[in-house]
């Protein structure tokens, strides 16, 4: 018998109303659950954001070390300038991470409470030729 029938990948922040429109409008998700404390939003492929209230919450630092990555999301996507144009849009910001090793096929990025996340190429349905 199954003892966890879903799961949700909860983010602290002082504005849970705020971020949850963040992450709705950026992967056209819709809102399923609200109260006071907590906004909880789901996408089309079935995963699961809430938005918790901490007013004490500090954004994580990455890549500074202090404070830094508590959690991180990544959101493949088809194209990472369309993608980064979209999440500047709504408020996020790119992050920038110096001496990244290997092919840009990622950008670092944060939203407007400060989480960080990765916008990552999707990748080739076929193998490469050559």
């Amino acid at each position: 018998m199954t003892v966890v029938v879903a799961s949700v990948v909860v983010l602290d922040c002082a504005e849970p109303e705020k971020l949850a429109v963040f992450y709705r409008e950026l992967l056209d998700a819709e809102e399923v659950d609200a109260t006071a404390n907590r906004v909880e939003i789901r996408t089309a492929d079935g995963m699961r954001l809430a938005f918790r209230r901490d007013v004490n919450a500090t954004p994580p630092s990455w890549p500074r070390p202090e404070n830094s990555l508590q959690a991180h999301l990544d959101f493949l996507v088809e194209d990472l300038d369309e993608a980064e144009r979209k999440v500047v849009t709504l408020g996020g910001r790119p992050l920038e991470a110096k001496d990244a090793a290997g092919p840009y096929e990622e950008r670092g990025c944060c939203d407007p409470a400060g989480h960080s996340f990765t916008l990552r190429l999707r990748p080739a349905t076929a193998p490469k030729q050559g």
